[in-house]
């Protein structure tokens, strides 16, 4: 076997060539002109390379290289110019209703309470026509023709003009578009359901796969990231080639019918495959009980929708996700109990090597086809087939060879999570763990391979844990060296035993299942309990590419350094005793300064990038940063300082639920909470490590509820509210989290004043005492838009002001008290200078932000946080047009996503996530 470290180009052709062709797909990635000359790069090249190898000049492995890179980025162009849709509406159409769906289901059916969720192929789909009568798909046909005749220039919907403006068609007369099954392809849509009835439930639970379904709805594009550095879903599902959502609601135009004997396609094989996977699924319900059956269908055949989002974060938490997901552990425990089955029953060798490889596909399909499956089955294929033909010598060219393959035949797999995590953790284990398990000072040789083969995962998946999750627990190396064994060589194998006996008796299956739920549960509490130590976990901003190729480079150099000191200091030994500097040879004087300078200064290298990673304060930030959150129909806004570092947040938005008693069939296993789906994962992105303020302006639901999962998952060192309690079970928890936790409560009341630093200080204007009760008592109230916490913020030499939820009523007796200045703990002059930018009240409300409000504050810009689409109506014309009359800058998240306002030299720069128009 060759030596893992020698990577020439004649010795691992593979290797190079795969490395070029992942930097073409970035490259093409990254520059939009190479996919636009994606023709040219792929046969230009080609050509070239031809020339380049017949002819033998000097330099062309380097010719080659660039080369191959060119024809790669060509390669991803083109696969990526031909994604496009084949439903045109004119262009900046974002939203069509009435639309007419006629095709297949594709996917799975997912019925989550009143939800049901699908991905169909359309046969025929009819768009309405204009009101003119002129009809709107006119365009669409012609595109539709080009496509299908080779030209696949239609405009994808994101490119089309004036992204920022919604129309929609009249629902009128429709005409049919196309009919795709002349074309061999058909267009893929998301479809989107909401149910009405209970019944409707038990209906749409009884689809699959391959069933024929007709329905209307409205279709619309997918949602774009409305956040910087948030999910984007149009790119998720693009990557997907869906392009469109459809979405109805209840099941009255909806028909469903099944198909034929007659009808045949790979869709058929698919619905075979999801009926077995269902019905594993159904024993382990039998088998297991509920707090462990998804658990367990997520490890054993893939099916994770119904792990309980609790229990995933747990897992999340400590690194051990992987164990949920299905990978190559999960392959090579299959083979080896296989092989272990077909041994043990006489096979001989040939025979058990062709039979696992027959084997693997069904099992692959069997447990979902993720990518990260697929990686490890054809590995596992290839290395089958290469043991059986006595052939199985190097690792490192199969995995590349898997990986070439994969990248080929989808290139979008470059940028799937599941897929860079397999292949650069398994790279990391074929490359550097017989290295390590070399420095370890362990003599038992199964734990030092296993040590070795912990760390380097360890290791090898940091940059990119911490870059799509943003977190990273200092328990991880401990837990997956304790309890990974235990799951692998415990609960996997004995649990697909239960699950495979029990489908011919329930009552063996669930005496070999009931040792799994013990051992479960002990290892479910583990886990629990590791993840809630304080100060185990670490909150990481989202790191740099260049930081991540700086990790690599210095994590291998490291490690070879080290070797080649632990081997100087081998062949010492064995050398003289009287050997002196002036005597050594150059070879053994090098690693004698390797072994003093080189280790210690990579060491240390290695220590500042991580550390430059953890804090990257040095990059020069603005003095202050005030973003504002796109969080729907609720508030939150970050406010962080450059120099100090200070970290605030006001308010975390919230879902409003309206369920009546008798809905509870509606409530869904993992309901769309924006704290932990949005704000949580958007500050750890922006690397908030700590709170140091948490100001609640009030106690609604829309601007508390995202609250609680800020407190679970981020340190929070005082919360400040308005010093009343609303009555309602949401916020007493949010209450009793708080301190639990060991943040502190602080009842603000006007005249307080927060000076955080030179830099940023802050000003309470509101409540007053009789609003808000006094102090010391918490006074209950139910109404809270008339206390909200109204304070000014001076930063950086510039003014703000943040109004909550007050009506006209409060914002009149907030000036004339302030006029007054009866009781006034603050200076009367805060009021009589313009400020620089006004959070404008009630998401822009018409009971609020009168004319005498804006004429004393006289602010040059204002913010208006409002949900896209709010059955509200916010913001209100009335005071849009207040602000346009007064040429206020108007900035508003329904319609520029995010905006984050920066001060330097006291001046506010401003930036949108989705542009202002």
């Amino acid at each position: 076997m060759r030596e893992a470290g020698s990577l020439g180009w004649t010795s691992r052709p593979v290797v190079w060539l795969t490395v070029c062709w992942t930097l073409g797909y970035a490259a093409a990635m990254e520059w939009s002109f190479l996919r636009q000359a994606s023709l040219y790069l792929l046969f230009g090249g080609l050509l070239l390379l031809l020339l380049v190898w017949s002819g033998k000049p000097r330099g062309r492995l380097v010719l080659a290289a660039v080369l191959i890179v060119c024809i790669a980025a060509g390669w991803y162009g083109m696969f990526d110019n031909r994604n496009r849709t084949l439903i045109t509406p004119p262009p900046a159409v974002e939203e069509v209703d009435g639309v007419r769906f006629v095709g297949r289901i594709d996917t799975p059916v997912n019925v989550d309470g009143d939800k049901v969720m699908f991905q169909a192929v359309a046969e025929r789909v009819e768009l309405p026509e204009q009101a003119d009568g002129q009809s709107a798909v006119s365009a669409g046909v012609k595109a539709v023709e080009q496509t299908v005749s080779g030209n696949r220039s239609s405009p994808r919907p994101e490119e089309n003009g004036e992204s920022d403006v919604r129309k929609s068609l009249p629902s009128e007369g429709r005409t049919p578009v196309w009919d795709v099954t002349s074309s061999g392809k058909g267009e893929r849509v998301q479809v989107s359901i909401r149910l009405l009835q209970e019944t409707e439930q038990r209906m749409a639970l009884a689809w699959k796969r391959g069933d024929r379904i007709e329905l209307s709805g409205i279709l619309k594009l997918p949602g774009e990231a409305r956040n910087f550095g948030a999910f984007d879903y149009r790119g998720y599902l693009q990557q997907q080639h869906i392009h469109w959502q459809l979405s109805g609601k209840g099941l009255e135009g909806v028909q469903v019918t099944e198909p034929s004997q007659s009808d045949w396609g790979w869709w058929r094989l698919a619905r075979w495959n999801d009926d077995v996977r269902f019905g594993l699924g159904a024993v382990v319900d039998r088998l297991f009980p509920a707090g462990q059956a998804g658990f367990m269908k997520g490890m054993l055949i893939g099916l994770t929708d119904e792990i309980e989002p609790e229990q995933f974060d747990s897992f999340s938490r400590l690194g051990l996700t992987h164990i949920i997901a299905i990978s190559g552990l999960n392959v090579a425990i299959f083979l080896a109990c296989v092989i272990w089955l077909l041994r043990r029953i006489g096979m001989t060798r040939e025979a058990y090597l062709w039979t696992a490889m027959a084997l693997l596909p069904l099992y692959i399909a069997m447990t979902g086809a993720a990518p990260s499956i697929v990686r490890a089955g054809l590995m596992a294929m290839i290395g089958l087939y290469a043991a059986y033909r006595h052939r199985l010598k190097d690792g490192l060219h199969l995995v590349m060879i898997v990986g070439l393959v994969m990248l080929l035949w989808n290139p979008y797999y470059i940028t799937d999570v599941s897929f860079q995590l397999s292949f650069l953790v398994t790279l990391g284990i074929i490359v550097l763990v017989s290295r390590v398990s070399g420095m370890l000072p362990v003599r038992n040789k199964k734990w030092r391979d296993a040590l070795a083969i912990t760390l380097v995962a360890q290791f090898v998946s940091f940059p990119l844990t911490i870059y799509y999750f943003n977190q990273f627990s200092l328990l991880s190396f401990a837990a997956n060296l304790a309890l990974v064994p235990v799951f692998s060589s415990f609960t996997m194998p004995v649990g697909t035993t239960a699950m495979l006996v029990g489908l011919v008796s329930s009552t063996v299956g669930g005496w070999l299942a009931w040792p799994v739920g013990q051992v479960n549960r002990l290892l479910f509490a583990t886990v629990q309990w590791s993840g809630e130590l304080p100060g185990s976990q670490t909150i990481w901003p989202t790191p740099s590419l260049l930081w991540i190729i700086g990790y690599y480079g210095l994590l291998t150099g490291s490690v070879l350094a080290v070797e080649a000191v632990l081997k100087g200091r081998s062949s010492a030994k064995e050398g003289p005793m009287l050997d002196t500097w002036q005597t050594m040879r150059w070879k053994e004087r090098l690693q004698a300064w390797n072994g003093k300078l080189l280790v210690p200064g990579l060491v240390l290298l290695f220590a500042a990038l991580l550390w430059v990673g953890y804090r990257p304060e040095w990059r020069s930030p603005p003095q202050g940063m005030v973003q504002t959150l796109d969080v729907g129909q609720g508030d939150s806004i970050l406010i962080r300082t450059g120099n100090s570092g200070h970290t605030l947040l006001v308010d975390g938005g919230g879902t409003v639920s309206f369920r009546k008693p008798g809905e509870e069939w509606k409530n869904r296993s993992d309901p769309y909470e924006v704290g932990r789906k949005l704000l949580v994962p958007l500050l750890k992105k922006r690397g908030v490590q700590q709170i140091d303020e948490l100001i609640l302006t009030h106690q609604d639901a829309d601007h508390f509820g995202g609250l609680q999962a800020v407190l679970e998952h981020i340190p929070v060192k005082r919360l400040l509210f308005n010093g009343t309690l609303k009555p309602i079970p949401g916020v007493e928890q949010l209450f009793r989290t708080a301190l639990a936790h060991g943040t502190q409560l602080v009842p603000i009341q006007a005249g307080d004043r927060l000076k955080v630093s030179s830099e940023l200080e802050l000003y309470f204007l509101a409540p007053f005492a009789g609003q808000a009760g006094e102090r010391e008592q918490v006074e209950l109230k139910s109404d809270q838009n008339p206390v909200s916490l109204v304070f000014l913020m001076e930063l950086a030499g510039t003014r703000w002001l943040f109004t909550g939820d007050i009506g006209v009523r409060e914002e009149d007796e907030l000036l004339t008290r302030w006029k007054a200045a009866s009781g006034s703990k603050l200076p009367i002059s805060l009021m009589e200078q313009p400020i620089d930018v006004l959070k404008v009240a009630h998401h822009g409300s018409k009971s609020s932000t009168s004319e005498t409000w804006l004429d004393v504050w006289q602010p040059r810009v204002a913010l208006i946080s409002a949900g896209l689409h709010n059955t509200y109506g916010h913001p209100s014309p009335q005071v849009t047009e207040r602000l346009k009359q007064r040429r206020i800058a108007v900035y508003r998240t329904d319609r520029d996503g995010e905006v984050q306002l920066q001060v330097r030299d006291g001046k506010v720069e401003v930036r949108t996530k989705l542009g202002n128009p």
